[in-house]
């Protein structure tokens, strides 16, 4: 194999592609990335068996087709550490890759390309809807922060898909909070498509990937895998995960049907406000207090040994009593950086019941309260 390609266009791939590769594995093939040129594209891959990636790579020459399994870690840094516009790489028939620049060789020790496990290919026939990365980025940035870390229950360790028709919406919760993310699709299959959880890293990899909203987006089911495919043709990069075994909580149960205060806020004053409020939080006095009244929000924190806050922030709109409640600060800053809507709503019944916040018809979140 022999190419030569831009050195920008070729770091980014590699960025993306390494994202998936294992920091600790004992199978060599996994910590390398596998380069395919082929028909005048050169596609770079990764897997570590639960996630794959196949990208291509925009401004290559290729002078001798071929395949080349080359250890993701030197490679990456060679190309970030390098200055040049363009590099040429040439791998032989030993899998010896030799990377050069202007002033600069390089020689690495690949593997054979036979020993990668590969990436499964995007099945056509089994799509069960499209849509554009552009929505389908917007649903997992608004979703993917609500996700639990290292929980015993595997199932919040990912999101939940949930198509019905052309409807589709995702899901995710920490059992403390719950963010509901609803979009269009452009195209879908027949029917609902059954419901599937997908890992918090495929989605982190997949928000990389719909880096242009303009590009389609095709989602496939085969098995236990969930494929995506964006772009189009043979310059469309593909992300393949296994899927989260066992059962997502019935979070149609948990979202509060009945309130009875309705607050209307502009969205940048209620996160500058909510902001300056955690300032003064630690660790044992994690919450702020929620004053609500019927043209003004008080927030107040107060940590032992370090003083305590005040803020106020004017209220568009109130309809109820006036009410106190606690939150923690850092769950609400969570929700109001994924939202970009002008206003937000906050809706409440009780201090003792969960809040929930709104953008438009299509963002959902509920938190749970904080005792103060």
């Amino acid at each position: 194999m022999k190419l030569v390609c831009d050195r920008i266009a070729l770091s980014d791939a590699l960025a993306l592609a390494s994202s998936v590769v294992p920091t600790r594995t004992t199978a060599a093939a996994l910590s390398c990335l596998k380069f395919v040129a082929r028909d005048g594209l050169l596609t770079i891959s990764a897997t570590d068996t639960e996630i794959g990636i196949s990208t291509p790579v925009a401004s290559v020459s290729i002078s001798d087709e071929g395949e080349a399994l080359i250890p993701a870690d030197k490679l990456n840094q060679i190309v970030r550490a390098s200055e040049d516009s363009t590099l040429s790489i040439d791998v032989n028939a030993k899998n010896v890759a030799v990377i050069k620049g202007q002033d600069s060789t390089f020689k690495i020790f690949g593997h054979e390309p036979r020993e990668f496990p590969g990436v499964q290919a995007f099945p056509a026939s089994k799509i069960e809807f499209e849509t554009t990365a552009g929505m389908l980025g917007r649903l997992i940035h608004r979703t993917l922060f609500a996700t639990a870390v290292d929980n015993s229950r595997y199932a919040i360790n990912g999101v939940l898909v949930d198509r019905k028709g052309k409807k589709v919406r995702l899901v995710a919760t920490d059992g403390r909070r719950l963010a509901v993310a609803k979009g269009e699709c452009t195209r879908a299959g027949d029917g609902d498509a059954p419901q599937c959880i997908v890992p918090t890293k495929a989605l982190n990899v997949l928000g990389k990937l719909l880096s242009d909203p303009d590009d389609p987006v095709a989602v496939a089911r085969q098995d236990n895998l969930l494929i995506v495919r964006v772009g189009e043709g043979a310059d469309a990069a593909t992300l393949a995960t296994r899927l989260v075994e066992g059962s997502f909580p019935p979070f149609e149960d948990v979202i509060p049907k009945e309130h009875d205060k309705r607050v209307t806020f502009d969205a940048g004053e209620l996160t500058s406000a909510v902001r300056r409020a955690e300032i003064l939080t630690n660790e044992e006095s994690k919450g702020i207090r929620m004053a609500f009244g019927a043209t003004q929000l008080v927030l107040s924190s107060r940590a032992p040994e370090l003083g305590e806050a005040e803020i106020t922030v004017d209220v568009e709109k109130y309809e109820g009593e006036p009410m106190e409640i606690g939150f923690n600060p850092k769950f609400i800053m969570d929700v109001l950086k994924v939202i970009d809507s002008p206003q937000v709503i906050i809706e409440l019944k009780a201090p003792n019941k969960p809040g929930v916040i709104k953008a438009g018809n299509d963002f959902t979140y509920v938190v749970m309260p904080v005792s103060l």
